[in-house]
């Protein structure tokens, strides 16, 4: 495994993180969910990713559980969840003060831990102003119970402001966005969140590398593998994401794709995280599975990108162009 500086920061996060998204708590049962956490650990990973919404909370829950029963070391986890998404109540979501103090309470009573390591806004609010929400991190940065704290959606202008605000009122600025990124979803990452990096040191956990799963190859002549999020998801999901794009149909891209990956010896779902992995801007990325066997192939990313030449990401582009994401 290699760990990254995340951002400026001092903290280092493996490049690859796990995620529970639409997974753990939901489409994949406590034992499963467990046995992808233990091929996570044993690859190496310490960063672990989820959110107060994802599965009502059971998500937190089942990871809180698992590293109580393993006695993992907290020092050796580091640990994301993100704030939004808490419930139907008139205060149970958004960025007010009052549901992010409290999201996180709950959040660290269903994970079982008195910090988090990282804290994500999971969208922007537009109901809240955004200094209202950059005092309430930095309330909670200075309590202790969040060491780093960031934001997932954010548009380049609100995260500029809360930086702004951070910065005159000698807050806690953000420390890091989560964006989507991968060969099919390139834009915002490579035109809009690139210049906040490089001025403020911005770090980048990026998540879906594999655009659903798409960049695996295994939803070709309009099959659906079983136990694919593609089955979870249903037949309308998989059509948007394989369907014709600009120019040149999609399926015909990923066909392309699955060839170069048998030359080079790998599987495709490696090489698209490693060609994340390749851009220096990003810390991290944040990985699914819904099997300790994904878990394994997708740690394979670790070492393609050691051999991933100029010229191999150079082919790689052409075949995604972003104008056409």
């Amino acid at each position: 495994m290699q760990y990254r500086r995340l951002g400026k920061s001092g903290l280092q996060v493996s490049a690859m993180g796990l995620g529970s998204w639409t997974t753990y708590g939901k489409q994949v049962d406590e034992a499963q969910a467990g046995q992808c956490l233990k091929a996570a650990l044993d690859g190496g990973i310490n960063l672990f990713d989820t959110a107060e919404g994802y599965a009502d909370g059971r998500a937190e829950e089942i990871l809180g559980r698992f590293f109580h029963k393993q006695g993992v070391a907290r020092r050796d986890l580091v640990i994301c969840t993100k704030v939004f998404f808490g419930g139907d109540g008139p205060n149970h979501e958004g960025l007010s003060r009052k549901h992010i103090l409290e999201g996180l309470d709950a959040s660290l009573k269903r994970l079982r831990m008195e910090y988090v390591d990282i804290f994500l806004c999971h969208r922007p609010d537009p109901h809240t102003p955004i200094e209202e929400t950059v005092r309430a991190m930095d309330h909670l940065v200075r309590q202790g119970k969040v060491l780093y704290w960031g934001t997932s959606l954010w548009s380049r202008e609100q995260i500029g402001r809360a930086i702004d605000i951070a910065g005159r009122q000698m807050l806690t600025p953000p420390t890091l966005e989560q964006p989507p990124y991968s060969l099919i979803e390139r834009r915002q990452v490579e035109d809009e969140l690139a210049p906040l990096s490089h001025a403020h040191g911005l770090g980048l956990t990026t998540y879906s590398p594999l655009y659903g799963g798409v960049l695996t190859g295994k939803y070709r002549n309009d099959a659906i593998p079983p136990g694919s999020r593609g089955e979870y998801r249903g037949a309308d999901w998989v059509t948007r994401k394989v369907g014709a794009g600009s120019g040149e149909h999609r399926s015909a891209r990923i066909a392309k794709l699955v060839a170069m990956a048998d030359r080079l010896g790998t599987t495709p779902a490696a090489l698209a995280i490693a060609w994340c992995l390749h851009n220096p801007r990003v810390s991290s990325v944040i990985t699914g599975a819904s099997l300790a066997e994904q878990v394994r192939d997708n740690l394979a990313a670790i070492q393609v990108v050691t051999h991933l030449s100029g010229e191999h990401v150079q082919r790689l582009n052409h075949m995604f162009p972003p104008a056409e994401d």
